[in-house]
């Protein structure tokens, strides 16, 4: 035990202070201290084992009173002293700045560094120590430079100072110049720390030969002396790496009794932790690693070497010993957590990530601690950081995956591929249980085919190839026998034996295939070796479920065979083959699977539910009721599981079809409804306790409680992929069914037969039927059950059941008030095939067993009889109205025909009359165009003989001929303006018939207006008309009578149904004639 003797003020006594029982408050050290004047050096001392011991407060309290002014100034002789007290308060708050990551909380600690070092520099300037202390300063701040003088003026008075030769060393490497820190590192040959320093910059190369040189230098550091401690740790690491031990453990033992420092001793203690657990002493290891933890968790470490004599040699071997704290508490955690001490692995886990946040081994062992420790969604959080900092590392992405597939099964399938990828990329193996995760989730999905693929590729080649490839490796060997003969054989042969396994051609061998092992046997006396290694025993029973939910069951159900040749204690493939025969009615090979699986382990509490399942099937109740209790027992009552089967005993035996006691019905009732409830206290998310609590409520007639239960259930287990409850579909329906809602009743059962059974269960048929049945839907029920009879045609109650559909439809179809005579075809129809179906089961020889009573069948087969008599009454009667109806109808419908054939000859006539009236009409417009156009050509033949004498007569008559030089001039005007009156007349006689529909037409206007214009009076007074006014006069009544009948015509035509184009052409035919006649008169006129 250390001591600090302070001399009594005046006196020869001392006052002894034990240094490692220093006081709590150092309040009274100090009181003694400045009552006894002790010299600086001893508070310097005590101020030092405060700080060793982790007492920072008082430490610092110590020595800001030691630098007091009044300190100052009683003691103004002391330097040496004062400035040691500075400059260690410099260092200390260099070190705080340095670890500080708040930029203004480091920027005060560098102040306060700087403040204690100016203050050492007024009291001697020339200080080395510092101006040490202000290049680590300096350095701290990254001010390299400032540093580099700071050193340099040490060295420009002492050469030699090993602290300054360092610092600039650093100041070069720092600098990124290598070779000038080498060779200051090189300054002298024998220099025990100097040789430590370089030795560890060749080690950190991480290099062979820098590793060979550096251990060199530890070695020839240790020859020069043999109790440097720092030499000794590395060393020791050495011989850790190279397993030797024996001298591990001297080496650190030695540098342990001989060194003080912190730093150094917790790089021993970790040499020595790391030496016992590599030798699985997990306790030994422990316990160092611990030491090395508390002698290296306080900062003191940074701060001694800035003030004590053979600093460097204590900054370099802390400098190397703090690269590794992190691992000391990293490997302690690994310690703790070997022995199951998950809380202190926990603290020393999280205090290495408060130095490295993003140490990915680190997030991941955190990880794991926390999944043990069930907080999963922490857990999770770490998993994810750590995938994020390194998305290389395909183990974080595993761990990760682990911890998703019992919560999302999506994201543990994608962040499992994203293992898968990263395994690929790096050319590493894929470990079989990372494909058989994804196999797993796959078939969770129910993506059966890439679930297959999953499976099949975690196990590679094997036997169990040629078991799933079967008939097609078997023909292609056999096309390709006469190329390879030699070896096609052996391979036909081969796959000859596994095909007669799958497909047996007896009975007695079908009935036992699933415990036929002889298979087996027969290829490996074939010279086939049959291997399968445990490690793919998983994947293989995978992935014979997964053939056994594709319906494979020949080929699941060998490699099922297959595990249990090389494994018969694997209880879980004699399970499923046990399965595979209930499901094909083979009970009785199903028992016996079960009991192997037994034998093996008697107390297996699945095979026990599963024998109890078909122990009840077979009204077998009491050892039914005897094998669930044995299973709850084997569990500890913690099955809840074994629970709901011994609820589930209890809800049939109240349903037994045996006469029932009302007493003993409801005690069954309310103990399954116990037991229910029990369950769902212990596991609320119990579908299948939920269930059965549902099913007693709906025997008790609670529907709308059961209907609340079932919906909940159901919707529970739609968003789960790998849950199958087609019995709550079930027992839905049956509630809506007795609620009366049928329709609702038959979409629930039509749902659960196509999403759960694919339309083949014979027992949801006949619960559809029912319902069918009680809609009085006779059709769709007998339709239902023909399926149903198809599925299972030994089944004699559903072809009864058909028989009362029948007689149920035609009874209820011959009490309609009005029947057409197709329904009462179809009633003698259905009743001749439901007498027939009660006579065939009333000649059956098994009548009894089938649980039918041969008087009610005779029963029904009479009044079936009897219905059918009536029914054919009823239907001669209606074949006969019928035919009566259809005579009648008949001869109306020939009345009617006769009646429209009568109507349209009628209509025949008159069209053909009315177009020969029209026809005779258009001849004699023709005639009297032609005789127009004849008159027409006269009168100009008469007229040119006029012209020739006219001169004469007008010499013969004066008068006469100036009243017609008068006209004749008024002609001659009339010919300038190129149109004459009766031109003029001609063309309003030609608008006024194309007016005609619209304002008749009256020819004797024009007349009465021609008259008025030619004074004829006046020639007949004087008996001197002229003829060929007379001309005119008759071709203008030629003319007009022409029109005028030409415009009838027009009128008739429009009113009848015509062709407008007849209209336009006889328009055109009328025009050239109407100006033949404008130009006669205008020729009259003018004569």
């Amino acid at each position: 035990m250390a001591y600090v003797y302070i001399p009594v003020q005046n006196s020869e006594e001392e006052v002894r202070v034990a240094l490692d029982q220093l006081p709590r408050d150092a309040t009274d050290i100090l009181d003694i201290l400045k009552a006894e004047q002790a010299p600086l050096d001893l508070w310097l001392i005590i101020a030092r084992e405060y700080f060793k011991q982790g007492k920072l407060e008082q430490f610092k309290q110590i020595l800001e009173e030691g630098s007091s002014p009044e300190i100052d100034e009683y003691y103004a002789d002391v330097r040496y002293e004062r400035i040691a007290i500075l400059n260690a308060l410099g260092a200390y708050y260099s070190y705080l700045g340095k670890i500080e990551t708040k930029q203004r909380e480091k920027e005060d600690y560098f102040i306060q560094a700087t403040k204690y070092y100016n203050k050492a520099s007024r009291i001697d300037v020339h200080e080395p120590s510092t101006w040490i202390g202000k290049g680590q300063l300096l350095l701290a701040k990254g001010d390299v430079d400032q540093a580099f003088n700071a050193f340099k003026i040490v060295l420009d008075g002492d050469r030699n100072n090993v602290s300054a030769l360092l610092g600039q060393a650093c100041v070069h490497f720092n600098s990124g110049r290598y070779s000038d820190s080498l060779e200051l590192y090189k300054y002298d040959p024998d220099n025990v720390e100097a040789l430590v320093a370089l030795g560890i910059g060749d080690l950190q190369t991480n290099e062979a030969s820098g590793i060979r040189n550096g251990m060199e230098k530890m070695q020839r550091a240790f020859e020069i002396y043999p109790y440097c401690a720092p030499a000794l740790n590395y060393l020791a690491n050495h011989f850790f790496f190279t397993g030797q031990h024996f001298l591990v453990e001297q080496l650190t033992e030695t540098a342990l009794g001989v060194t003080m420092h912190g730093p150094t001793k917790a790089h021993s203690y970790y040499n020595l932790a790391r030496s016992y657990h590599s030798k699985g002493d997990y306790e030994k290891a422990g316990m160092y690693y611990m030491a090395s933890v508390k002698e290296s968790n306080n900062p003191h470490e940074f701060v001694l070497p800035y003030y004590e004599e053979g600093s460097s040699t204590c900054h370099s071997a802390v400098g190397s010993t703090n690269t590794n704290s992190k691992a000391k508490i990293y490997r302690l955690g690994q310690v703790q957590l070997k022995l199951g001490d998950l809380r202190s692995a926990l603290n020393n886990f999280e205090k290495v990530l408060e130095v490295q946040p993003e140490n990915c081994d680190t997030l991941k062992a955190l990880g794991h601690i926390y999944v043990q420790l069930q907080q999963n969604e922490k857990a999770q959080e770490l998993y994810r950081k750590a995938t994020k900092i390194d998305p290389r590392d395909p183990q974080a992405f595993l761990d990760l995956g682990e911890l998703l597939i019992s919560t999302d099964i999506g994201a543990a399938l994608d962040v499992f591929k994203t293992a898968r990828n990263l395994l690929k990329r790096g050319n590493e193996d894929i470990p079989p249980e990372l494909l058989n995760n994804i196999g797993v989730i796959h078939l969770e999905r129910e993506e059966f085919e890439l679930a297959a693929e999953a499976f099949k590729e975690a196990l590679g080649d094997g036997i169990w190839c040629n078991c799933l490839e079967g008939e097609s490796i078997l023909n292609r060997a056999q096309s390709d026998a006469n190329h390879d003969k030699q070896q096609s054989p052996s391979l036909v042969a081969q796959l000859n034996i596994i095909n007669k396994a799958r497909y047996p051609v007896d009975a007695s061998s079908a009935i036992r295939q699933y415990k036929d092992l002889q298979l087996f046997h027969r290829l490996e006396e074939q010279g086939i070796a049959v291997e399968l290694p445990w490690t793919k025993v998983s994947p293989l029973f995978n992935l014979a479920r997964v053939l056994e939910q594709m319906h494979n069951t020949e080929s699941s159900s060998i490699l099922y065979r297959l595990i249990l040749y090389k494994y018969p204690d694997y209880t879980d493939a004699n399970l499923r083959l046990a399965a595979i025969a209930k499901a094909r009615n083979n009970v009785q090979l199903s028992l016996e699977l079960i009991g192997d699986a037994l034998k093996v382990d008697e107390k297996c509490p699945d095979a026990l539910l599963m024998l109890g399942d078909l122990e009840l099937k077979n009204d077998d109740w009491v050892k039914a009721k005897e094998t669930f209790r044995i299973a709850k027992d084997s569990t500890d009552t913690k099955d809840s599981y074994a629970a709901v089967c011994l609820g589930n005993w209890n809800y049939y035996a109240a349903n037994r079809n045996e006469k029932r006691a009302p007493k003993l019905e409801a005690t069954h009732y309310e103990k399954a409804k116990e037991l229910y409830t029990k369950v769902l206290l212990q596991h609320s998310a119990n579908l299948y306790a939920a269930n059965g609590a549902g099913m007693v409520f709906a025997e008790k007639g609670q529907f709308d409680i059961a209907k609340d239960l079932f919906t909940q259930v159901q919707e529970a287990a739609s968003g789960s992929s790998n849950v199958q409850t087609p019995d709550v579909w079930i027992n839905l329906a049956h509630v809506h069914f007795a609620q009366g809602n049928f329709a609702l009743a038959v979409k629930m059962y039509q749902n659960c037969l196509r999403k759960f059974y694919y339309n083949t269960d014979s027992q949801v048929l006949l619960y559809l039927a029912r319902t069918h049945y009680e809609a009085e839907q006779w059709q769709e029920c007998k339709k239902t059950l023909l399926r149903a009879i198809h599925l299972a045609p030994s089944n004699y109650t559903l072809r009864f059941d058909v028989g009362v559909a029948l007689q149920k439809f035609s009874a209820s179809t011959l009490q309609k008030t009005k029947r057409t005579v197709d329904e009462l075809r179809a009633t003698v129809a259905e009743l001749k095939n439901a007498v027939r179906l009660f006579s065939l089961l009333s000649a059956s020889s098994n009548l009894q067993i089938h649980g039918f009573d041969e008087k009610k069948i005779e029963t029904h087969v009479a009044y079936c009889k009897h219905l059918l008599e009536a029914a054919n009454v009823h239907c001669e009667l209606a074949e006969r109205e019928e035919k009566q109806n259809i005579q009648r109808l008949e001869v109306m419908r020939q009345m009617e025909l006769a009646d429209e054939s009568r109507r349209k000859a009628e209509e025949q006539r008159k069209y053909q009359l009315e177009k020969r009236k029209q026809e005779d009409e258009l001849k004699q417009v023709m005639q009297q165009e032609r005789h127009l156009e004849r008159i027409k050509e006269q009168w100009k033949s008469s007229s040119s003989s006029k012209r020739k004498d006219r001169p004469q007569t007008e010499d013969e008559d004066g008068g006469t001929s100036e009243k017609r030089r008068r006209r004749s001039g008024g002609g001659k005007r009339k010919r300038k303006d190129k149109k004459s009156r009766y031109e003029e007349e001609a063309e309003a006689e030609v608008e006024n018939q194309e007016d005609m529909e619209y304002e008749p037409y009256n020819p004797m206007n024009d007349i009465e207006d021609k008259q008025e214009d030619i004074p004829q009076d006046l020639l007949a007074a004087a008996g001197l008309e002229d003829s060929d006014a007379e001309d005119n006069a008759v071709t203008l009544s030629l003319s007009l009578s022409l029109s005028l009948s030409l415009c009838a015509l027009i009128r008739r035509r429009a009113l009848s149904e015509s062709d407008e184009e007849e209209t336009a052409e006889m328009w055109r035919q009328i025009e050239p004639n109407q100006g033949s006649d404008g130009e006669v008169n205008a020729a009259d006129d003018e004569e």
